[in-house]
C-alpha cells in the first residue's frame, strides 16, 4: 500500500508570531521593519516578539523589506586568512547573529585597502565587519558606510565602533602561569604581522616577563605560512644551547608546529619544554599532550560585531562593548619545571 506524501509543513507567518507573542500583526511588522519606526515598540515587547519568532522558526520576508529600504540585506566579513581556524569561530558567531537580524553574510580574505574601499562604495553590501586587520590593509573608508572593526586598534577610526578582545590580559595570564610553575627562561614564538592584535600580544608578553624578572628568547614566524613555517622557527629556538624552558606561541597553529619541532629534537612536552598557545581552536585539545592555551571568544566577538552593525543599519548608535574577556585553559602541555 502506498501513502500520499505528507503535505509540506506550513511556513510560520507574522500572524502566527503575533498570536504567540500576544501582540498585533502591526507590532510584529514594526519589530522586523529595520527602520526607526521599530523603536516605538518597547524593549520588552520587541524581545517577546523576537523570541516568538525564534521558537516558530519565522523568518521575515527579507527581500521585500530590503527592497523598500534600498538595501541588499548582505554584510561583508573581511578576515585576514579564511583558512585560519580562529576566524572559523568568528564566522560562526557572525552567521548566528546575522540570521537573527535577517542579514546574509559574505566572507572575504586576502583583501587590501582598495578592495575594502570598493566594497564600501558599491550597493552590494549594507555594511562591513573588518576583523583583525593588518596595518597595510586599512585605508580611508567612505564615512557614510556602516563599518564595525573586530579585534582591531580602537584609534584606527575613532568615529566607528570597535569590538576588542582582552588579548593583553590573556597573554599576561599565560606568562604568569609559566612563572608560577618555576620557568625563568621563556620563549615567545611571535607573529611577524603588523596587525594590532599581535602588537598587543608582544607588548603584554614583554611587560609580564619584565615584571617577573624573566629571561626572554624570541623568534618570529609568519602565520600565513602555516605549520611548516612555525615548525622551522620553533626548531631554531629549541636548538639553542640556552633553549627556553617554556614557550608562549602567538596562536595554536604555531604551537602545533612547536610540538613537531620538539619531537624532531627528542624533547618532551612539558618535561623538557612547556608550551602555551593562544586561540583555543578545536585542535588544541587533540594535541598530545593537550595544549594549554588562552581562549579567545571568537563566537562572542562575531555576535557582538553583528549586533553593533545591525544597530548602525537601524540608524542607532552602536552599543558600547567592553573588551571581551579571555581566559587561560590549563591542560597538560605545562607543568612545574623538570616534571
Amino acid at each position: 500500500m502506498t501513502f500520499p506524501p505528507e503535505p509540506p509543513a506550513k511556513r510560520p507567518t507574522g500572524r502566527d508570531v503575533a498570536r504567540l507573542a500576544g501582540v498585533s500583526q502591526a507590532t510584529v511588522s514594526l519589530v522586523f521593519s529595520g527602520t526607526e519606526a521599530g523603536h516605538r515598540v518597547s524593549d520588552a515587547t520587541r524581545e517577546r516578539v523576537r523570541e516568538a519568532a525564534r521558537s516558530l522558526g519565522y523568518r521575515p520576508q527579507a527581500a521585500g523589506r530590503q527592497l523598500r529600504l534600498g538595501r541588499s540585506g548582505m554584510i561583508l566579513l573581511a578576515v585576514p586568512n579564511i583558512l585560519g581556524p580562529f576566524f572559523g569561530r568568528v564566522l560562526a558567531g557572525v552567521h548566528e547573529e546575522a540570521g537573527r537580524h535577517g542579514l546574509a553574510v559574505v566572507v572575504s580574505s586576502g583583501w587590501g585597502s582598495a578592495t575594502l574601499a570598493e566594497a564600501a562604495t558599491t550597493s552590494r553590501f549594507d555594511g562591513l565587519l573588518i576583523c583583525s586587520p593588518d596595518d597595510s590593509q586599512l585605508g580611508e573608508l567612505p564615512p557614510a558606510t556602516p563599518v564595525v572593526f573586530l579585534d582591531a586598534d580602537p584609534v584606527t577610526d575613532p568615529a566607528r565602533p570597535t569590538v576588542e578582545l582582552d588579548v593583553a590580559g590573556g597573554m599576561r595570564a599565560a606568562v604568569e602561569h609559566l612563572a608560577a610553575l618555576g620557568h625563568r627562561r621563556i620563549g615567545h614564538l611571535r607573529s611577524t604581522h603588523s596587525a594590532y592584535t599581535f602588537r598587543v600580544r608582544q607588548a603584554a608578553f614583554e611587560a609580564a616577563a619584565r615584571a617577573r624578572g624573566l629571561e626572554v628568547l624570541e623568534a618570529g614566524v609568519s602565520l600565513n605560512e602555516g605549520q611548516a613555517a612555525a615548525s622551522s622557527a620553533a626548531y631554531g629556538l629549541l636548538s639553542r644551547p640556552d633553549r627556553p624552558q617554556a614557550v608562549v606561541c602567538d596562536d595554536d597553529v604555531v604551537a602545533s608546529g612547536l610540538y613537531q619541532a620538539a619531537a624532531e629534537l627528542g624533547l618532551r612536552i612539558p618535561a623538557d619544554v612547556a608550551v602555551v598557545g593562544i586561540d583555543n581552536i578545536p585542535v588544541a585539545s587533540l594535541l598530545a599532550p593537550p595544549l594549554t592555551t588562552v581562549d579567545l571568544p571568537g563566537e562572542e566577538l562575531g555576535r557582538a560585531g553583528v549586533d553593533a552593525l545591525a544597530a548602525l543599519l537601524r540608524g542607532e548608535p552602536a552599543p558600547v562593548v567592553a573588551p571581551l574577556e579571555t581566559s587561560l585553559i590549563v591542560r597538560s602541555s605545562t607543568g612545574h619545571i623538570g616534571t
